[in-house]
């Protein structure tokens, strides 16, 4: 790993420095305790060192000894051997029976800076010995109305995911899968067919997305009245009041869309009041779509690839393209769902629950004693899957099973980033296809699942036309950071200062939907998205350009430096987190944790603004203490640059 005195990861030499020597110890103490298995691991605090074992507390044992006792000799016999590991400086026995080690910061310090520098862009990006093809599949929005911000963090964690197992090594392939079967499509593309095909007026999917808003309420109101008047015999008291309370609400949507839309609210309503059954008309254009109908096929396909370029124009903006994108119609026309569908039909675990059809998924799971394999505890009991309508169309999840065979054929691993909240569809079709015999290909579908975005103040409802679109957020996190740019950049040209509220605002969005763990649920705030003084991306984008100011301010050029000046107990930290990300890129990569990558950069630049306001760089003491910190600034740019492109996030040099 290392060669010429340059390291992909210098903690890791450390750490295997560390290994070796705690080794040699204990061959000498004892043969039989080199065999045993023992960690290394970051201490609570700084004193006790850089790495540290536990080792002794089980180990002593077998000697009849005190843990203390054991760290103790294993301290003096390190001593010994210390010389021939040129990145220790000290083994010290400690607490209880803990056995620390120390780095040796200016050999450490060498040693990082020097290699961050040589491998530069592809610093921390440590690859892996057993690169896989992975498709990642993120975003595949149903093409009925914009992107919004809790899809766009979708977007971004899938993003961010290829982007860091590309970095791995792996061949990622990015897969868009166009839900443009079902109920929503033809919704519509029946509210399109009645405006006569118009051309959009504006952003494409914008366009679409108040098409479908009107289409869908206006339905929703003809069905509540329809219960209403030809069923009110029938109804009990606490029905109606519910029927009535929902079409009040409906009739509050069609007054707020009616005021955001008129010519489209307009024209729908005028349509829809000579057509006798709009609901029927709906279901059939669905029903002749999945059957491959030439009128239906090419009116669906017209209004989804409308709102698709609109995802384009929008996934462009924040620099998120796709290898693939992958149509759901295709494979029922090509004959894919019908295939594995009637191969599912075979097998014992497909029965009938009145008119539709029903996968036994718990059954499956017993069978094949898959529960523990995919996390379930034993007394869990998995719900049956329905696998189609009684009018003989399909479901989501069953043609998802031919989309995920299909992708099997493609790559070794697959992920879907897709909501949490379809936890249990994505654990029916891991065991639907367990059924068909792709057990290994389930083992390797991996659901990462993410929480929902809060914003507060905000009623989110497709549906209802109501959603904070990701262009919306984009938008006003620019003005927001051009606003900030202004106040701090007085003296740059105008277009300078455009170009980097772009870089700011977007990579504010991105990085307030990716620093949260997935599984937590993320509330939107201004005053946290956009803040130049803390946690988020605008601060580390600060703090690259901050490193980047003061290169520049040097108008010298270093080429090496002593770096065993760098004595201060910051630059030693700095040193430490820069030397340690590649571990944590390799971390995030192999355990996908796209947060870690951008926990990592806010910490990296806390420390960085730290040392910053403590310690002179350019007037330091002496030339030479200010080659070392020179040089230490472009290691922490360059590590910074590198974390944020991870996320996709670009680092600008002036802000």
């Amino acid at each position: 790993m290392m060669e010429n005195g340059i390291s992909a990861s210098p903690f890791t030499e450390f750490r295997k420095q560390c290994r070796e020597l705690l080794i040699r110890s204990l061959e000498a103490i004892s043969p039989d305790l080199a065999a045993r298995k023992f960690t290394l691991d970051i201490p609570p605090n700084p004193r006790f060192g850089e790495l540290s074992t536990s080792l002794c507390f089980e180990a002593a044992r077998t000697l009849s000894k005190k843990p203390l006792e054991l760290a103790k000799e294993i301290e003096v016999e390190a001593r010994n051997k210390k010389d021939c590991f040129e990145l220790v400086d000290a083994v010290e026995a400690a607490g209880q029976g803990y056995v620390n080690f120390h780095a040796n910061f200016a050999e450490l310090s060498s040693l990082t800076i020097r290699s961050v520098r040589a491998i530069d862009l592809e610093y921390g990006y440590v690859k892996t010995d057993k690169p896989e093809k992975i498709i990642v599949e993120h975003t595949s929005v149903n093409p009925v109305h914009p992107i919004h911000v809790g899809s766009a963090r979708n977007s971004f964690l899938g993003d961010s995911l290829a982007r860091i197992l590309k970095a791995r090594g792996h061949i990622v392939s990015r897969h868009y899968y166009i839900d443009d079967v079902g109920r929503q499509s033809a919704i519509v593309a029946y509210g399109y067919k009645l405006l006569g095909k118009p051309k959009p007026v504006g952003k494409p999917d914008h366009f679409v997305g108040a098409i479908y808003a009107v289409t869908n309420c206006l339905l929703e109101i003809r069905r509540l009245k329809s219960i209403l008047n030809l069923q009110k015999n029938k109804l009990s008291h606490d029905q109606t009041q519910r029927i009535k309370m929902e079409l009040d609400d409906w009739v509050a949507v069609a007054v707020e869309l009616q005021s955001k839309f008129p010519e489209i609210f307009n024209s729908l309503l005028e349509a829809f009041e000579k057509i006798e059954n709009p609901e029927a008309e709906v279901n059939a254009l669905m029903k002749n779509y999945e059957a491959g109908e030439k009128e239906a096929r090419g009116l669906i396909r017209e209004v989804s690839s409308i709102c698709l370029e609109g995802f384009k124009q929008t996934l462009s903006r924040a620099n998120i393209t796709f290898d693939s994108w992958d149509w759901e119609s295709d494979f029922i026309w090509n004959g894919e769902v019908a295939k594995h569908l009637d191969a599912l039909k075979r097998t014992p675990y497909v029965f009938h629950k009145g008119e539709v059809l029903e996968f036994n998924a718990e059954s499956v799971a017993n069978d094949l004693k898959l529960k523990k394999t995919f996390g379930l505890r034993e007394d869990y009991e998995i719900p049956s899957l329905t696998l189609g309508r009684s009018d003989g169309t399909t479901l989501y999840t069953t043609r998802d099973i031919a989309y995920s065979i299909w992708k099997f054929k493609r790559a070794e691993r697959v992920i879907n980033v897709i909501g949490m909240e379809q936890k249990l569809a994505q654990l029916q079709l891991k065991l639907a296809l367990c059924a068909l015999g792709y057990v290994e290909e389930a083992k390797k579908l991996i659901h990462f699942a993410y929480n929902l975005v809060n914003f507060p103040s905000q009623r989110i409802s497709g549906r209802r036309g109501r959603y904070v679109t990701l262009d919306e957020v984009m938008d006003e996190a620019v003005s927001r950071a051009y606003e900030e740019v202004k106040k701090r950049s007085a003296n740059l040209a105008e277009e300078d200062k455009r170009r980097i509220s772009e870089l700011v605002g977007v990579g504010a969005v991105k990085y307030a939907l990716v620093e949260t763990d997935p599984l937590k649920p993320v509330v939107f705030t201004w005053d946290r998205v956009i803040n130049f003084e803390r946690n988020s991306g605008p601060y580390i984008q600060y703090s690259h350009a901050r490193a980047c100011s003061i290169l520049r301010k040097a108008s010298r050029h270093v080429e090496d430096a002593d770096f065993s000046l760098l004595k201060e107990p910051i630059e030693r930290e700095l040193i430490l987190m820069i030397s340690r990300f590649p571990e944590i890129f390799v971390d995030a990569a192999d355990n996908l944790k796209p947060n870690l990558i951008a926990d990592f950069a806010n910490s990296l630049a806390d420390k960085f603004n730290t040392f910053y306001a403590a310690l002179p760089v350019i007037k330091a003491e002496t030339r030479e203490l200010s080659d070392a910190r020179l040089l230490l600034v472009d290691a922490v740019r360059i590590t910074l640059r590198n974390a944020l492109n991870l996320i996709g996030i670009e680092a600008p040099q002036r802000m």
